[in-house]
C-alpha cells in the first residue's frame, strides 16, 4: 500500500493553465522541435588515441623491417620546459 503524500508537501501543478477560449486554443499551435544532435563520447582520449595509432603503426613497420627511433623511447625525446619536444619521425 502506497503512502499518500502530506498535504502541503508537494505542489499540485495540474490546472494552473487556466480556461482558454475556443479562440485562443484555436490560435495556439503545436511547436514542432527538430531532433537533438549529439555527438558520441569516447573512453579514449585524443591524446590517447594518436599514441596508440602510433604504436600500432610503429609495430606494423618493424614487422616489415624498418626501423628508426620509437615514440616510445623517451630518452630520445627529452627536451627543458623551455623548448618544444623534438618532431617525432615515422620509421624509414
Amino acid at each position: 500500500m502506497a503512502d499518500k503524500p502530506i498535504p502541503g508537501s508537494y505542489i499540485d501543478t495540474q490546472g494552473m493553465g487556466g480556461p482558454m477560449s475556443p479562440e485562443d486554443a484555436a490560435k495556439a499551435q503545436k511547436v514542432e522541435y527538430k531532433p537533438a544532435t549529439t555527438q558520441p563520447k569516447r573512453i579514449i582520449t585524443p591524446e590517447l588515441c594518436k599514441e596508440l595509432k602510433i604504436l600500432v603503426n610503429e609495430v606494423l613497420d618493424e614487422r616489415e623491417g624498418k626501423t628508426g627511433i620509437s615514440y616510445f623511447d623517451t630518452k630520445h625525446f627529452k627536451h627543458t620546459v623551455i623548448e618544444d619536444e623534438p618532431p617525432y619521425t615515422p620509421y624509414q
